[in-house]
């Protein structure tokens, strides 16, 4: 006797034989247990032939092997084992007499696939065959496998007929151990059918049998197999937040394997994704292909049967398990009333709490309990501070502690969410929406599954895009549209994260494209700018890496309102989108770039005194590549006085970069930009820095020379004062003028202060902005109170002011309207949460055009320069009516009036201020720029120095008593020296 695992031959030679030989077959099932490691005992199946004469009788050969209680078996490596033979039976015989055979199978048992589809014995009967040979000759039948399928039409039209089913009938009853076969669901363009059989089916018979009726009914045809699949799955309830393992195994080799899950009237496809991971390979020598899963973490929604399938051509070979989790509620909904309690008197207080989770089955035990580490405000502290109840827009925003957020969890029908407001000292802060359109809540609930990895599949993110492209979030509430923009960024970002785990095919593109543009058709809302920089930053993250996993085939460029995407594989890659060429030299791949309008006003710009340019550029490429070099032309609408930035958006740290980008090129309309990587790139505009050595100095000097020159001047005035001040007019010109005078001082002395912000700290350097700030716009103030208080005079002469409505209307505009106006723009930039002032030159900020806390100095600025430059026209054309024309002394009088006029009002009228506005607007490259510049910086640095030879020395009354003062000083000293030696010389004699 000869024992050999299954598939292993045993037949010896039949060269000679006797006349009549009766051949035993019988069927060993047995357990082998290695001798020193009996933890790793396999069950193995094995196959005894006996040849011998016919008086040997078969029940005396089982007799004798069930008295061996073990064998000795060698494997095919030389390693011996000890085998217990725990079962055998007879499985076949064959009768043979000289060239004839006659073999059965015994009951139980059926002809195996080969036996079957070599000779042509299938079933239970007797083959004729000489098949003795054959290993295995006959195994066991099998229960529950079988098949089910459908058949459709090529016409769909044609009915269903019983030529049809007889084909089918016909074909399938070529199978091995075909139980029975039924056509079922028979309509219109095709039917269905199920079968089963006792035999494990064979793929490549199956297939072919398929392949041939489909030919023969021009049909297409589909087989699942049940049975064929070994699975392994928990067979308890698995527990909550756990990571079971399921595994599948099949026998045959097939083109693809996957996993199913499927609950009443849903159906999902497994793929990788954050809670699945999918692996192949088989730890089991005996199976070829083996698909496994590990979920991560599973929480209620893993709940239902699983399914694998292993396919090959039309045949697919599944097997199912239920599996269960432990759930608990994936979604608690507490609503509080009322939303706050004020405890401050000591009295309780009653507060009604609900808590709200979606229908199931399961039973639950709910506790209440405070959160750890929250403090009680029962009690109320003496001096603790409340934000007072407010109404807002029909809501209650009840009393509430300072430090304290309030949420509403009531939105408007159609929405689902909440509304938050947080109490900060004694202020309510701004409201937070978060009430969602319902429909965007159920899509971002269907992304969320595709990145776990349930129902990832090109259908079902197709359905997810145009979902999102169907929704536009155009909602006319403002708060609406940012929180449906919040939820379509969320939508996008989770799409993102799941496409680098399935491969999404290009049709994606049109849909996915269109709904990333309507995101920012709007104005994005929100109670502070660092809500809109996250949602900006999540958006450009998620568009880049969509455009990057998407695959492309056939398609060059997708194009829409804000989003330009083009494609490109070429060695020499170059394409132009929204008008940035972009060049690349890429030996593989394809390069990926899309331009995005109306992003980047909404990223965060780290970059300080600079603005940010309409286009942003994202070039990603699908091989990689550590030797790159790209080229970026941007256009640049002409701003003067600029100086470009090539920067890269660091996604990890939400920032602008510099590193590895360098400017090349730039003329007038085009930047042109080289990157030694590949990410999002784009352009940032800064004034270009116009300061040199020598106009650091001018400024220094006529500072210096200012303040000293204004200190002169106050002090004049003070001893002239009670002498020039005699009329109202007179009062009114030099009140202004002092006022001029000490707050261009105070000004002049913050501005030498702050030239070295580095030295002085953060916080003297906002002290000094807000300083010079409001000083300068006192110091205008007062010079508009001058130039109106002139016109009025000229224009009513008969009609002058009085002494009390100017003094009031003097102050109000003189002094309080600088500090509202310093105190607003100051507020507005902490409620805004933009910056006030630039910590590099202790100035106000500027970030763009009419954005920036510097223009709450140049609104207010340029209206007084205009209109005293209106009151300066007033004057000269008074003059010149004034004046008689009688000859051409008159007319040189008249001349000489006008430049006295001019040359006295420039400097207390702050005309040359004027000049800053030209450089704003003037190309730093104008011929003229120089001079002009040069202009400002003298006539404004010396502006007290002018003043002080205008408003004192050039005026009459000022110099005559000035002259006294001085003579009656000198006069007294003389006197004072003549008594002193008169008393010398009496005393002397």
């Amino acid at each position: 006797m000869n024992a050999a695992k299954k598939g292993q031959s045993s037949a010896k030679s039949q060269a000679t034989m006797c006349s009549r030989v009766f051949k035993f077959l019988i069927g060993l099932v047995y357990i082998y247990h290695q001798v020193f490691q009996p933890s790793n005992a396999q069950e193995y199946i094995a196959e005894l032939m006996v040849e011998s004469t016919v008086t040997l009788e078969a029940k005396e050969i089982l007799e004798m092997l069930n008295a061996t209680k073990s064998i000795t078996v060698s494997t095919e490596n030389g390693e011996s084992h000890n085998v217990v033979i725990s079962d055998s039976e007879l499985s076949a015989g064959c009768l043979i007499v000289e060239d004839k055979f006659n073999c059965n199978c015994s009951a139980g048992f059926i002809w195996s696939n080969t036996v079957c589809y070599n000779f042509n014995c299938c079933r239970e009967t007797t083959c004729f065959a000489n098949v003795s040979h054959i290993t295995p000759l006959c195994i066991s039948k099998v229960k529950d496998v079988g098949f089910n399928g459908s058949v459709t039409l090529a016409t769909s039209s044609n009915l269903w007929g019983d030529s049809s089913t007889k084909m089918v009938e016909s074909a399938f009853a070529a199978l091995n151990g075909l139980e029975f076969i039924n056509i079922i669901n028979k309509r219109t363009g095709g039917a269905d059918f199920v079968a089963a059989v006792s035999v494990k089916l064979n793929t490549k018979k199956l297939q072919s049998i398929v392949e041939s009726l489909e030919n023969a009914l021009d049909a297409v045809v589909l087989v699942d197999t049940q049975g064929m699949v070994d699975i392994e799955a928990p067979n308890t309830i698995v527990k909550y937040n756990s990571s079971p393992k399921l595994a599948c195994s099949f026998e045959e080799e097939t083109s693809s394997a996957g996993w199913n899950m499927s609950k009443p009237n849903e159906r999902f496809e497994l793929n990788n994704g954050t809670v699945v991971e999918v692996y192949y390979g088989c730890k089991n020598m005996d199976f070829l292909s083996c698909v496994n899963i590990m979920l991560k973490n599973v929480t209620g929604i893993w709940s239902g049967t699983y399914e694998c399938g292993f396919t090959q051509g039309a045949v697919r070979h599944t097997a199912k398990a239920n599996m269960s989790v432990a759930s608990l509620p994936e979604e608690i909904t507490l609503k509080i009333n009322p939303l706050t309690v004020d405890c401050s008197d000591g009295k309780d207080k009653e507060v009604e709490v609900q808590a709200i989770i979606p229908n199931t089955t399961e039973q639950y035990t709910i506790s209440w309990s405070p959160r750890e580490g929250e403090s009680s405000h029962s009690k109320g502290m003496p001096n603790e501070r409340f934000c007072s109840q407010e109404e807002m827009d029909g809501d209650i925003w009840p009393k509430c502690p300072a430090g304290d957020t309030v949420v509403n969890q009531e939105c408007p029908n159609g929405r689902v969410g909440y509304k938050s407001r947080t109490c900060i000292d004694t202020a309510w802060q701004p409201v937070f929406f978060n009430c969602v359109n319902q429909k965007l809540k159920k899509l971002f609930g269907e992304a969320d599954m595709f990145k776990k990895g349930l129902g990832a599949t090109q259908s079902v993110a197709k359905a997810i895009f145009e979902g999102l492209r169907n929704n536009p979030t155009n909602d006319s509430n403002p708060n609406d549209r940012t929180a449906d923009i919040s939820a379509s960024i969320n939508i996008l970002s989770a799409m993102a994260e799941g496409s680098a785990n399935v491969a999404l095919q290009e049709d994606i593109f049109p849909d996915f494209v269109a709904a990333a543009s309507n995101m920012l058709q709007d104005t994005w809302k929100a109670p502070n700018s660092s809500i809109v920089h996250n949602m900006a930053s999540n958006y450009l993250h998620s568009v880049e890496g969509l455009v990057q996993n998407i695959r492309v085939n056939n398609s060059d460029s997708f194009s829409s309102e804000n989003l330009d995407l083009k494609f490109c594989s070429e060695d020499q890659c170059r394409v132009s989108v929204f008008g940035i060429g972009v060049n690349l030299n890429m030996p593989t791949g394809i390069m990926k770039t899309v331009a995005v309008k109306n992003l980047m006003e909404k990223l965060r710009n780290n970059f300080k005194g600079t603005n940010h340019t309409n286009l942003l550029l994202s070039a990603t490429l699908n091989e990689s590549n550590s030797n790159i070099n790209i080229s970026l032309e941007f256009p640049i609408e002409r701003q003067k006085s600029t100086k470009p930035y090539c920067v890269f958006w660091n996604t990890s740290a939400e920032i602008w970069l510099e590193e590895g980008c360098t400017l090349k090129t730039r003329d007038d309309n085009r930047t042109v930009c080289e990157c030694n990587h590949l990410t999002s790139f784009s352009v940032l505009m800064a004034k270009t820095d116009v300061s040199t050595k020598a106009l650091d100095l001018i400024t220094y000097v006529g500072l210096g020379v200012s303040i000293c020159s204004l200190v002169i001047f106050l002090i004049i005035e003070f001893m002239v004062w009670s002498a020039v001040v005699k009329s109202n007019l007179s009062h009114f010109r030099h009140t202004a003028m002092v006022n001029i005078a000490v707050f261009l001082l105070l000004a002049d002395c913050s501005f030498l202060a702050s030239v070295s912000p580095k030295l002085i700290g953060d916080f003297w350097c906002l002290v000094l902005t807000i300083c010079k700030h409001l000083f300068f716009l006192a110091m205008f103030s007062w010079m508009l109170c001058m130039s109106v208080m002139l016109v009025h005079q000229l224009i009513f002469v008969f009609s002058p002011l009085r002494k009390r409505v100017f003094m009031f209307l003097s102050s109000i505009v003189g002094y309080v309207c600088p500090v509202l106006i310093v105190g607003c723009s100051y507020i507005y930039s902490k409620y805004t949460d933009k910056p006030y002032h630039n910590k590099e030159t202790c100035w106000l900020y500027f970030e763009k055009l009419l954005e920036g806390s510097i223009h709450a100095f140049f609104l207010p600025v340029g209206t007084v320069i205009f209109t005293n430059l209106f009151s300066m026209v007033v004057v000269i054309l008074t003059l010149m009516k004034t004046s008689v024309p009688d000859g051409k002394s008159s007319e040189k009088e008249t001349v000489k009036s006008i430049l006295k006029v001019v040359i006295f009002l420039t400097p207390v009228f702050g005309v040359t201020w004027a000049i800053g506005f030209f450089l704003l607007i003037l190309d730093s490259h104008h011929a003229s720029y120089e001079f002009v510049n040069y202009s400002f910086t003298i006539l404004n640095s010396f502006q007290g120095f002018f003043i002080l030879i205008t408003g004192c020395f050039t005026e009459q009354k000022v110099r005559e008593e000035l002259v006294r003062i001085l003579m009656a000083k000198s006069q007294r000293k003389s006197d004072s020296m003549k008594n002193l030696t008169s008393s010398t010389c009496t005393k002397e004699h």
